[in-house]
């Protein structure tokens, strides 16, 4: 059996690698990050008084990406909740030799690695559940929860990818034939690494982020026909209407940059998508969206510039603070 052990993250975190069985490219695991609070005084032991001590909260990355922002799971954990962060299966550090990075051909597989951490956890009983997730993250995320309803309380999404860039309808079909025969075909590279400067250029000293190239590559890992059809899939379900029952907070930037060449614009946008359109599709995820925008914030609000990353902050504590009141 698996034990939890140092994670590459520092004292702070640990790691537990969740066993998945095997897929055609062989073993397949999934890790799932805890972070460790300072410990409470003695005499707080017998009832926590922090607002989210009955919370366990569970993140999940994007596309080519994996879990390294600290500050995100201390915003957590200074409230009292338990965090806790998925690297699913073929990401991060759940990647393993002679695999195809990200790969799956049905975001449906990921219920998989979301139902062993949360069998991790150990005790859950009368805990209450949030989910957040980033872009692709995000859907995925949004699709367990409206297949699991009852289960999370809240749904935080930073960014979610619910709708493509260009017109969905025009592009699903030629993807999903491509994904039908050649799966692991690859999509020509357009990433030209400008989002992943537009962090570097402002990155503040008093908040550092490592990031792992191997893992976070400067452009993004190749995007294969099979993967592609998956997300276009899992958008469409979005747009017919998701019902999830939990209220839903939605945290967007004002705009979007198109990257088809450096300039300051993108150190102030997001660079990946379209915003007004994830705006309106994050209107389908439920009955109660919050939707909010925040003025010059990057694709994941949390690694913008100074103020937005602040003001991304801010916001998503007015939230919390309100749906904590209104659970009470």
């Amino acid at each position: 059996m698996e034990r939890w052990r140092a994670d590459v993250l520092g004292d702070e975190f640990e790691q537990l690698t969740l066993e998945l069985g095997e897929d055609p490219e062989g073993p397949v695991v999934a890790t799932l990050v805890r972070a460790l609070p300072e410990e409470l005084p003695w005499w707080r032991f017998a009832h926590d008084q922090r607002p989210l001590h009955d919370v366990d909260v569970l993140y999940v990355h994007g596309w080519s990406d994996y879990f390294f922002q600290k500050r995100l799971a201390r915003f957590w954990t200074a409230k009292g909740a338990r965090f806790y962060a998925l690297d699913l299966r073929k990401y991060g550090r759940s990647l393993r030799e002679g695999q195809t990075p990200g790969f799956t051909t049905d975001l449906a597989v990921y219920d998989e690695d979301i139902a062993a951490a949360l069998e991790a956890r150990g005790d859950a009983d009368g805990r209450r559940l949030v989910l957040l997730g980033h872009s692709t993250g995000g859907l995925t995320l949004s699709l367990w929860a409206a297949r699991h309803p009852g289960l999370p309380a809240a749904v935080i999404l930073n960014a979610p990818w619910l709708e493509f860039q260009v017109a969905r309808s025009a592009v699903a079909p030629v993807v999903e034939f491509g994904a039908r025969y050649w799966p692991k075909d690859t999509a020509p590279q357009v990433d030209l690494g400008f989002y992943t400067r537009a962090q570097r250029e402002v990155a503040d000293p008093a908040d550092p982020v490592e990031v792992n190239l191997d893992w976070r590559p400067e452009q993004t890992m190749p995007v294969h026909s099979g993967w592609l059809n998956a997300v276009l899939t899992g958008q469409r379900t979005v747009s017919q209407g998701l019902g999830i029952p939990a209220p839903v907070c939605v945290l967007l930037s004002t705009r979007t940059a198109i990257p088809a060449r450096w300039s300051s614009e993108l150190t102030r946008a997001d660079s990946v998508l379209v915003v007004d359109d994830i705006a309106k599709a994050a209107l389908k995820l439920g009955r109660t969206v919050t939707v909010e925008r925040i003025d010059g914030a990057l694709h994941d609000v949390f690694l913008s510039a100074h103020d937005a990353r602040e003001d991304a902050y801010a916001t998503l504590d007015r939230w919390v603070t309100g749906w904590n009141a209104a659970c009470r």
